[in-house]
């Protein structure tokens, strides 16, 4: 039966939004981790993974315009038990941009099971949500953005603030590559992004969604939950063309409106620059850390948003959260995370 965005039905299955990427070192590794398919949101439709999707971690090098390694997520169909198998692939140079190409079978599990293959591991399931933000602030700033005006903090009590997000929970997958890997090796510099592929009748593939930079859609395209925005479908190196001048115009004009830059529009231009290519900057091997002074791969504790409202209003925007409100969600260990 068909069902490959023919209907707008299709387009809203929560199991294809991407909440978080997160990419840090782990036990002599590198962790990629992919959230999907919160139970927050109005699209969130059914438990699990998507059969006829693919999960993709994309991975730059030496900050190249396209990616030349990718790792590719698939699932089978829910079981009696709710469980999945899953499939990885690894796909390198040329093909690891190529939705045609079938790249290397590296490993295959079932969903709440550790996979493991060559020092690769792999594990997805549902777990508690560990990201946090009061909805109230990102309420304020959103409307900043939205309507050029100045950011106003007057009726905001960080001392009040509340995770939003407290008891809710996502899909995540979890990768972990070692640093034996001949190309995540200690010392690369790469780019991390993510994304959600369906099959469409035609034979192909369509991407869905995409994620990067943390809070990228919440701040610049807040009303995007059926997916409609040209971002989702395109490529990271269209971004500063497409998107670039409308990014820099919105921070420009919070900025000017608050009082914040003595040249908003060189700040405004600053500003997309820096999160244009949408991708995650991170170098292998080193601490991870999303915040003021750095921005380097995202650990599951790092105040993102705290860090990505500062950077766009040019203010100091203080969340009243601190990376304590989700420690009980983290563990140090494989797969760094907690099931629901």
């Amino acid at each position: 039966m068909s069902h490959h965005l023919d209907t707008p039905l299709a387009a809203q299955n929560g199991q294809l939004y991407i909440d978080d990427l997160y990419v840090f070192p782990g036990q002599g590794s590198t962790v990629f981790v992919m959230d999907v398919n919160s139970n927050i949101t109005g699209v969130y439709a059914e438990p699990g993974f998507h059969h006829e999707a693919r999960y993709e971690f994309k991975v730059h090098f030496d900050g190249a315009e396209f990616e030349t390694l990718t790792y590719r997520f698939s699932f089978g169909e829910p079981d009696t038990d709710g469980r999945q198998s899953l499939r990885l692939h690894t796909l390198t140079g040329t093909d690891a941009r190529e939705d045609t190409a079938e790249g290397e079978l590296v490993l295959t599990g079932r969903t709440g099971e550790t996979a493991e293959a060559d020092g690769i591991r792999a594990w997805a399931s549902r777990i508690a949500d560990p990201f946090y933000i009061d909805l109230d602030l990102l309420a304020i700033i959103n409307g900043a953005v939205a309507k050029g005006t100045a950011v106003d903090l007057s009726s905001w009590n960080p001392k009040q603030a509340k995770n939003t997000f407290a008891g809710t929970s996502v899909e995540t997958i979890v990768l972990e590559i070692p640093h034996t890997d001949p190309q995540l090796k200690p010392g690369a510099r790469t780019g991390v992004w993510c994304a959600t592929k369906l099959a469409t009748d035609a034979g192909g593939w369509r991407q869905i969604n995409r994620g990067g930079n943390p809070m990228m859609w919440p701040i610049f395209w807040p009303g995007d939950t059926d997916f409609s925005n040209p971002a989702n479908t395109r490529h990271p190196s269209q971004d500063l063309t497409q998107s670039g001048r409308d990014i820099a115009d919105q921070v420009a004009a919070v900025v000017r409106a608050t009082g914040t830059a003595a040249d908003p529009e060189g700040y405004g231009r600053t500003v997309a620059a820096q999160l244009l290519p949408d991708v995650l900057p991170y170098v292998i091997d080193t601490p991870a850390s999303f915040g003021f002074a750095t921005r380097n791969g995202r650990t599951q504790a790092d105040n993102a948003p705290e860090a990505m409202l500062s950077l766009v209003t040019n203010t100091p925007v203080p969340s009243g959260l601190t990376p304590a409100t989700n420690a009980d969600l983290r563990t140090p260990h494989f797969p760094y995370t907690n099931p629901a």
